[in-house]
């Protein structure tokens, strides 16, 4: 029988090929948008860490969720240095979301607020994402753009709590095999990933119609 981590890869692999191949994110990985673009991609994933580490520490001793609030992935503050980087020091005030990114940063929300499994759900989606296929946009903005390598622009895809990725992973899949729930929970959070990859891949829809590649 498989792994529960490895349920939950091979159960959302459709959803995660689909965003990973979005017009959007093609367009980006292949230099063929503007930093602007960039730009505004890096405003949306800062309402989503938002919701995600603002209730964290609430989590931080519940029996399902409690063993994933790890300080080393946070990604706010990084984030907030990068915007400050690519929109100015008053970015805050020029800070939108798409109603895609609302809808998502909603939902990661209200599972933080009112279910933990839910919340583990949206914990692997996002942060083993970034720790893995995050860093082929990191190398790609600092080619196409020019930032400092590792520097600001491009700190959110960089863990320097975490200075081997591979043995963090290893670890993270076996906190997931040893999650504290039953087996008809595990198919609920199966479930709430593939929503996440699904709310995920709206955003980058959004992001496509809002920066058209030219034909």
């Amino acid at each position: 029988m498989d792994s529960f981590s490895t349920l939950i890869r091979t159960a959302s692999h459709e959803q995660h090929v689909e965003a990973e191949t979005s017009t959007f994110m093609a367009g980006l990985l292949g230099g063929r948008l503007s930093v602007d673009a960039f730009a505004r991609y890096t405003e949306q994933l800062w309402f989503v860490y938002e919701a995600l580490e603002s209730g964290a520490q609430d989590l931080a001793s519940d029996r399902v969720a409690g063993p994933f609030i790890r300080p080393e992935l946070f990604r706010l503050a990084a984030l907030e240095r990068d915007l400050e980087h690519l929109r100015g020091p008053d970015w805050r005030a020029t800070l939108t979301a798409l109603p895609a990114t609302r809808l998502y940063a909603d939902r990661v929300a209200t599972v933080t607020r009112e279910w933990p499994a839910g919340y583990v759900a949206h914990h692997y989606t996002r942060y083993l994402g970034d720790l893995s296929g995050g860093q082929i946009i990191r190398d790609k903005a600092e080619r196409t753009w020019g930032f400092a390598r590792k520097g600001d622009g491009v700190r959110f895809y960089v863990f320097e709590g975490i200075p081997n990725p591979a043995a963090f992973k290893r670890k993270y899949r076996a906190l997931l095999d040893g999650v504290a729930v039953d087996d008809l929970e595990k198919q609920r959070i199966v479930t709430e990933c593939k929503r996440a990859f699904s709310l995920n891949s709206d955003v980058f829809r959004a992001l496509g119609e809002e920066f058209p590649l030219s034909a």
